[in-house]
């Protein structure tokens, strides 16, 4: 079992209270963290040490803010194994999945820290004899981060790591469901010597999390909110910004669907749909959710993708390599049970894994789905995917936009100038055509349409989300006025 702090204006803390609560492991439901259950008093203290920290860091040239994010991303990785094991004990992923989180969220600190220097503006020609007109890009001031538990260590760190290059202070509200992992991320920016109170990190009780969270977004010294998380408490978060006037960044559910048209690489097509659909298994807001394939190469593609995937490693984590681990509880257990049952009975065709009865789930397709089947329009978020079989490109495309999401998607064609028009009409924030619809570097506008949120984390476009555009003008020559 693990004890964590909270960190506040750069001091380790419990909940003012002395309350804690319990993050158990999935698997076998032993303790893995015991953690602060903060309080709504926690968090605005939390942001009232961000705000008196933002002054002197907004000030902070971009070599020195290039070389702190620099040393936070060799300190986290410095903690690779750390990670390994809570991630293991908090949520039941594979050594895999938190190897990948750790080194994708490196990587995002580190183009984070090369960032600092692209925060710019431009000269606007104005009407006005004499008149320099400029628009600034400055830091808003206090950011709220609002990391998940699905991708722990990539999430929480791209809350943070784009904010604080701006120049703006962080509040990280950690996941009820790995606050140890989301402390040792903690741990790595403290190591990296980042001023007291840039970052603060705030942990809660589940039943708490509302209360936390308003505190937070109502407090004045909060300009900017981001959010990754579920549609139903993205829409909470959105209503509560909107209620305060809180600019909000939300990437939210996803019903990710992957193309396979007529002409595709069946091949590479599989592999794609494995990765996709079973990575951290299938507990990804990008996960291929819906696998869309052309009644002509169905039969071919179904019959690899179902070898492929039966042959996927399944266990405890905690006992060596495996592709597939534990699931995060048994609620995904009983969701992903229903949504096989209902699609069995209504004729769907079960082509490899099956119901589970722990959290230990493997691998499972589902064959012939059609609209009437609860999975065709739901988020199974765990290692349970459907197969569509459709005729022709429009049915496909169709196929693809029938839902309330719109996050990630893919592709599979041997034209690319046939896949480029398809992807176009795909209503998602993201495409890739002939790759997986898991797929995410830092520098790229990472955001979803519809039901899948706004705003996008990233690279320019995430520069523009967190910071203020300011017109400027500096008047170098006498001015007439009318009167």
């Amino acid at each position: 079992m693990t004890a964590i702090s909270m960190l506040i204006g750069g001091e380790q803390c419990q909940a003012s209270n002395g309350a804690t609560f319990e993050r158990r492991n999935p698997l076998d439901g032993q303790v893995a963290t015991r953690a602060p259950a903060g309080t709504p008093a926690d968090a605005r203290a939390a942001v009232d040490a961000a705000a008196a920290a933002f002054d002197a860091w907004s000030a902070t040239g971009p070599s020195e803010r290039r070389a702190l994010l620099s040393r936070a991303a060799d300190a986290l990785e410095a903690r690779q194994a750390a990670f390994a094991a809570a991630m293991a004990a908090e949520t039941g992923a594979s050594a895999i999945w938190a190897g990948f989180n750790v080194h994708l969220a490196a990587g995002g600190l580190r183009e984070a820290a090369a960032l600092v220097t692209q925060i710019s503006g431009e000269v606007i020609p104005s009407d006005v004899p004499g008149s320099l007109a400029m628009g600034i890009r400055q830091p808003a001031g206090v950011v709220l981060g609002i990391a998940p538990w699905n991708a722990p260590v990539i999430l929480a760190v791209r809350a943070i790591a784009l904010p604080l290059a701006c120049g703006n202070t962080v509040v990280l509200k950690g996941s009820e469901l790995c606050p140890a992992t989301h402390g040792l991320i903690i741990e790595a920016m403290q190591e990296a010597g980042l001023p007291r109170g840039v970052v603060n990190f705030v942990t809660n009780a589940p039943a708490d999390a509302g209360a936390v969270v308003e505190a937070m977004i109502a407090h004045p010294a909060v300009r900017r909110v981001n959010f990754t998380g579920s549609t139903r408490v993205g829409k909470i978060i959105a209503a509560s910004c909107a209620k305060h006037l809180k600019p909000a960044v939300l990437e939210l559910g996803g019903k990710a669907p992957l193309v396979v048209l007529d002409d595709a690489d069946i091949g590479a097509a599989v592999e794609a749909a494995a990765f996709g659909a079973f990575a951290n298994s299938g507990q990804i807001c990008m996960s291929t959710e819906r696998i869309i394939v052309d009644e002509q190469i169905a039969d071919a593609f179904v019959a690899q993708l179902a070898a492929k995937a039966s042959a996927l490693p399944l266990g405890d984590p905690r006992n060596g390599p495996v592709v597939l681990g534990s699931v995060v509880d048994m609620s995904t257990v009983e969701r992903c049970n229903a949504l096989i049952d209902d699609a069995i009975a209504k004729g769907a065709r079960l082509v490899c894994g099956g119901k589970a009865d722990s959290t230990l789930m493997p691998a499972t397709l589902l064959d012939h789905v059609t609209t009437d089947m609860d999975i065709y329009a739901e988020e199974s978020f765990g290692p349970v995917k459907g197969i569509v079989r459709v005729k022709g490109e429009a049915a496909a495309i169709a196929c693809a936009n029938d839902n309330e999401y719109g996050l990630s998607a893919a592709v599979f064609s041997r034209d690319l100038a046939r896949a480029m028009q398809v992807a176009r009409r795909i209503e998602s924030g993201i495409c890739h055509i002939n790759g997986p619809t898991v797929h995410d570097e830092a520098q790229m506008p990472f955001g979803g349409v519809k039901g899948s949120g706004f705003g996008r984390f990233g690279g320019k476009a995430g520069i523009a989300e967190f910071t203020e555009l300011r017109w400027i003008t500096v008047q170098t020559t006498p001015r007439h006025y009318p009167f």
